[in-house]
């Protein structure tokens, strides 16, 4: 991530504006990794179906003339028991990717389904829709596309009145969009966008979760930023709909919020915010606000749970506002966040104390997060320091290399902010835990090392006696021969010596 520069780099040259230059250039790498990760998956409602828990049912494998008599008997025969149970066998068989490949290449078969879907028998109706959610699962874009005869009634049937058979059609058509784009472009004419808006309003928990899956499945297609999310493509377009002003009222702190729908709606919205469309709108229907509610509410339930499912709902709310916070309108409506900044800090503190005990791997997503707050905000530089966080802060750099880097990242976004900053930052363990991370065999720790050293000299001249006293000398002496750092460790050497 870090570039050698030509030439030798000489500390009259190397001031605070080569060092955030050098810092944007980090960051900016390291927001569109975080914006590139997604979650494309397919779920799969089997284990709600009753006889599925029963012993005995190991589906077996079907042959071309099995499919061919359970299409019959479904189609043709004379009790609507029979016509249920042979789906219902076929359903079975549909869990093998033979017998799904064996179906959609039999003449005929799909048409049959839908007929089935599109009868007036309920009971025969579902039957017909797992057999079409088994399909949807399969890993193969030429099952989906054998689907598209259905996807018309799947949309349809969004509008009915049984909240099972709704969330059902939505696991299907969110698993058929994720896996092929001839799914998306017929969905998308036909009214996908419309129809999830109208599912919105259901009172039912199930389809909420529902919804937001088949939601996020869509966002996630690679034409969303063109051609699924931005107000210019009118009907089928997310921002010209009611939806984003739904899913922030999802996320809504409070008694109705629940857990499991939110999930799924912040994904969402983290979908729409990484597709960079159209962000000051989202800003100006008060996500930050919102979310920065949650955030604080999410602060609050760790301390009094110790749900580990509540780290799925902070992931991806870290990521929201992390995103958000690059955005130039935030500038413009910074009131909107309507919170002080010590307790977003304070919150965000205890997120990650939280994740430091059951969930680590998540460490860096906060961190993110406090880079971006303090990145360009001296209140929030002197709220880590008014709050005595920077001891918590370094206890946190044995976990990882990447922790470490961010760790580091954001303790020199305070230093840049002037002497003031750098001389409430320089006492107490900073110096003894720079020395340490100097002795990582990792480039980019070492880098972030430097670069915050070069800071305290610059602002904090005091800290270079200090750091000669440490043999700070034979620290930097590591890695002069190393390509990437032989320039820092050369301005520093120079500094320390003219000291």
């Amino acid at each position: 991530m870090w570039s050698r520069r030509q030439g030798r780099l000489r500390p009259t040259v190397c001031g605070v504006e080569e060092l955030r230059r050098r810092r944007r250039e980090q960051e900016a790498a390291l927001r569109k990794a975080r914006r590139e990760q997604q979650l494309v998956s397919k779920r799969l409602l089997r284990e709600d179906v009753p006889e599925e828990a029963g012993e005995g049912c190991v589906a077996a494998i079907l042959g071309e003339a099995e499919v061919q008599q359970f299409l019959r008997q479904a189609q043709r025969g004379t009790e609507e028991k029979e016509r249920e149970g042979a789906l219902v066998s076929l359903r079975r068989g549909l869990q093998h990717p033979e017998t799904q490949q064996t179906f959609i290449q039999l003449e005929g078969s799909m048409r049959t389904l839908v007929g089935l879907l599109t009868s007036n028998q309920a009971l025969l109706q579902l039957e017909a829709a797992r057999c079409l959610h088994e399909l949807s699962h399969s890993e193969h874009s030429t099952i989906a596309e054998a689907c598209l005869p259905a996807t018309s009634y799947l949309l349809t049937y969004l509008s009915g009145h049984s909240p099972d058979f709704i969330e059902l059609c939505l696991y299907t058509l969110g698993n058929l969009i994720v896996e092929s784009e001839a799914v998306r472009r017929q969905l998308l004419p036909q009214g996908i966008v419309p129809a999830l808006a109208a599912c919105i309003q259901s009172p039912h928990v199930a389809v909420l979760e529902a919804l937001g899956y088949a939601l996020s499945q869509l966002l996630q297609a690679k034409e969303a930023p063109e051609k699924i999310i931005p107000p210019a493509s009118a009907s089928s377009s997310i921002l010209a709909s009611t939806l984003p002003q739904h899913m922030l009222q999802m996320l809504q702190p409070g008694p109705k919020l629940n857990p499991g729908v939110a999930v799924e709606f912040a994904w969402c919205l983290h979908y729409i915010i990484c597709s960079q469309v159209s962000n000051p709108l989202l800003i100006g229907h008060g996500a930050l606000s919102t979310l920065g509610l949650l955030l604080l509410d999410l602060a609050g339930a760790v301390q009094r749970t110790e749900d580990a499912g509540l780290e799925l709902l902070a992931c991806p709310v870290l990521r929201c506002l992390s995103n958000l916070l690059t955005e130039a309108a935030v500038e413009t409506v910074g009131g909107q966040m309507q919170l002080r900044d010590e307790r977003v800090v304070a919150a965000l503190f205890i997120l990650l104390q939280f994740f430091f005990q059951k969930q680590p791997s998540l460490l860096p997503e906060g961190l993110w997060l406090l880079n971006n707050l303090t990145a360009n905000s001296p209140s929030f530089c002197t709220s880590l320091l008014s709050l005595d966080l920077i001891e918590p802060l370094l206890q946190l750099l044995p976990v990882s290399n990447v922790v470490s880097v961010m760790v580091l990242t954001v303790l020199c976004n305070v230093a840049e902010k002037g002497p003031a900053y750098c001389q409430r930052l320089w006492p107490g363990s900073l110096l003894p835990a720079l020395l340490h991370t100097l002795a990582f065999s990792d480039t980019e720790v070492v880098g972030q090392s430097l670069e915050l050293l070069h800071l305290l000299f610059l602002y904090q001249p005091e800290a270079v006696q200090v750091f000669l006293q440490q043999s700070g000398l034979q620290a930097l002496e590591r890695h002069q021969e190393e390509a990437q750092l032989q320039d820092r460790v050369y301005a520093l050497q120079q500094i320390a010596l003219q000291g």
